[in-house]
């Protein structure tokens, strides 16, 4: 598709200027046409024009392609939410009548595998709103908020020791992409925190601390963690575009995102959220 729209906005730009050349060839070399103004009307208006065409060739399309792939994020948003309930319902019934230890192991993994698909369902809506530009701040309590997550994250890390001190902080922000973000960064203290599985997560004044005591980071690594796909440790799973987007979040929504880090030591990231913003 977008292979023959850059060949289609080629030959469209390429004939445009050929005409462009031959009606400014024509009206000094044939017509000796010496009215300047009447040239650069002439031009100004033939230039506009083609320009017209031109967005609308190239825009289109995208906007065709973007509409599609909204309709079927949508779609399949529809199609998730069922299952995501049905799983949830039967699992609840399940277990209220469940006395083998083994089995209720089993069913435990099912409800985290359900609530990793919620979390996958709660994104896809939320990258919806996003892309539509939909207002979606809302208040909360940021204590509650990182408490849930941790309790979600520690059902995937269950050899992950957190100390937490949270005091009950009101702001007003994006709360499914703040969340993404404290995700994201307990996530990678967990991972380059190996030998010393303790995470500290305190929230006072305004201020969200998570720290490890993992390999840590040296100056020129900490220079480099905003760059897409750069990771400090490639044996690490990931794409290493994490703390990129954490960045954007962060600028946009005025939430000032700071490191301190020392190599063998450990890493603690610092996120200040806005008073003003309550």
């Amino acid at each position: 598709m977008f292979r023959n729209l850059q060949i289609n906005i080629f030959l469209y730009y390429f004939i445009t200027v050929s005409i462009f050349l031959f009606i400014l060839y024509y009206l000094l070399s044939v017509l000796h046409l010496e009215n300047i103004s009447f040239i650069f009307i002439v031009i100004l208006g033939f230039v506009s024009y083609s320009g017209i065409l031109i967005s609308k060739i190239a825009i289109e399309p995208l906007i065709e392609y973007t509409q599609n792939i909204q309709d079927l994020s949508k779609e399949t948003l529809h199609e998730l939410n069922l299952p995501i309930s049905t799983i949830k319902t039967n699992s609840q019934m399940i277990k209220k009548t469940l006395n083998d230890e083994k089995n209720t192991k089993r069913l435990a993994r099912i409800d985290t595998a359900c609530e990793m698909l919620q979390q996958r369902y709660n994104e896809l809506e939320y990258m919806i709103k996003t892309q539509t530009f939909q207002e979606i701040n809302e208040a909360f309590d940021i204590k509650e908020l990182v408490k849930s997550r941790i309790d979600f994250l520690q059902s995937l890390y269950p050899h992950a020791h957190f100390n937490v001190r949270l005091e009950k902080t009101l702001i007003i922000t994006d709360k499914i992409g703040l969340a993404k973000v404290i995700d994201n960064i307990i996530e990678n203290a967990v991972k380059y925190s190996k030998g010393n599985n303790t995470i500290d997560i305190k929230l006072h004044s305004y201020i969200l601390s998570i720290k490890d005591y993992g390999c840590g980071m040296d100056e020129l690594e900490l220079l480099r963690i905003f760059n897409n796909y750069y990771q400090s440790n490639n044996n690490m799973r990931g794409f290493g575009i994490g703390l990129s987007l954490v960045k954007r979040f962060c600028d946009r929504q005025g939430i000032k995102l700071s490191f301190q880090s020392q190599l063998n030591v450990g890493t603690t990231v610092l996120l200040q959220f806005n008073k003003d913003k309550m």
